[in-house]
């Protein structure tokens, strides 16, 4: 009895995966409530930046700059802009690489700052003031590796852009790099008339170099253009996707963040008066997007 009792146990068995298979099929599978949180979270801080960034931007075509002195929400649009190009990026990339990358960028532009603050190699000469905020240590603000971040992550996914019709080619990741280097550095052209004239973040020590750039010497941007190349040398191989797409869409946000921050830097130099740094900023923005919306249609 004993047997045949197991024998029917294991029968039924037997029979369970088939009419599992059979019940399954009528029973709806549940949506994954996951699937898309990467790009809402991405829209929503995209919309807070660009909330944040309108009224950075009235409040300087005002001409009350600094807030009556808060500092908080110059503060809070640079961690918008640098929290909405991560964001942006995890669509194409692994999370990992992005704060690999991002790490790589926070340490090499702090310790470079660092330096410059306290012996003036690789910048120059320069004192930063209590406008820019709290440091993390001394004399480093927190702003400026944040900054770099936004330079950096911008800049070359605007390169990526101009670059599109070589993509195929072999020298195509030298190309990329050294207009990324390019693009920082008209960044940085923009960034120093508004820190030091419009906003006065950070000031500049009389020095004897021959070639200045609104009370900025040329070393500066030597040492930016040492800083950004050093820090795409470690930083690239994790924003290379190691299983691309064939056809992966076109990614036009960096572009758009790259002209939103140098508009805020024109609409500074406008309203400073800064004749030059005007011409200058405006020819450059409306250079990029020409090249890179050519780039992107190719």
């Amino acid at each position: 009895m004993a047997g045949e009792g197991f024998f029917n146990f294991a029968k039924r068995c037997a029979s369970f995966p088939a009419m599992s298979r059979a019940t399954l099929q009528r029973i709806p599978l549940r949506a994954n409530h996951f699937q898309g949180l990467g790009q809402k979270i991405h829209r929503v801080l995209f919309v807070a930046f660009v909330v944040q960034f309108l009224l950075i931007w009235v409040n300087l075509l005002a001409g009350v700059p600094n807030f009556g002195g808060a500092r908080w929400p110059e503060g809070l649009l640079l961690v918008l802009c640098a929290a909405s190009l991560i964001s942006a990026m995890t669509r194409h990339l692994p999370g990992q690489n992005i704060i690999l990358a991002s790490a790589i960028i926070l340490i090499i532009s702090g310790l470079a700052h660092t330096l410059g603050a306290v012996i003036a190699i690789p910048f120059g000469p320069y004192r930063y003031t209590d406008r820019i905020g709290q440091v993390l240590f001394h004399p480093l603000p927190w702003a400026i590796p944040v900054i770099w971040l936004v330079a950096i992550f911008s800049s070359r996914g605007v390169a990526r852009l101009i670059m599109r019709p070589w993509r195929k080619t072999r020298s195509y990741g030298f190309w990329v790099m050294g207009v990324t280097v390019a693009l920082v550095l008209v960044f940085d052209l923009g960034l120093e008339p508004f820190a030091t004239e419009v906003k006065h973040y950070w000031t500049w020590s009389p020095t004897n170099a021959g070639i200045f750039w609104h009370e900025t010497p040329w070393v500066n941007f030597l040492g930016w253009a040492a800083t950004a190349t050093l820090i795409l040398a470690f930083a690239t191989p994790s924003l290379i996707n190691k299983k691309p797409v064939k056809h992966q869409p076109v990614d036009y946000y960096p572009l758009v963040i790259w002209v939103i921050v140098m508009g805020l830097f024109l609409t500074g130099a406008a309203v400073g008066g800064i004749g030059m740094a005007l011409v200058v900023e405006a020819v450059a923005i409306v250079g990029v997007i020409g090249f890179a919306v050519k780039g992107g249609t190719w």
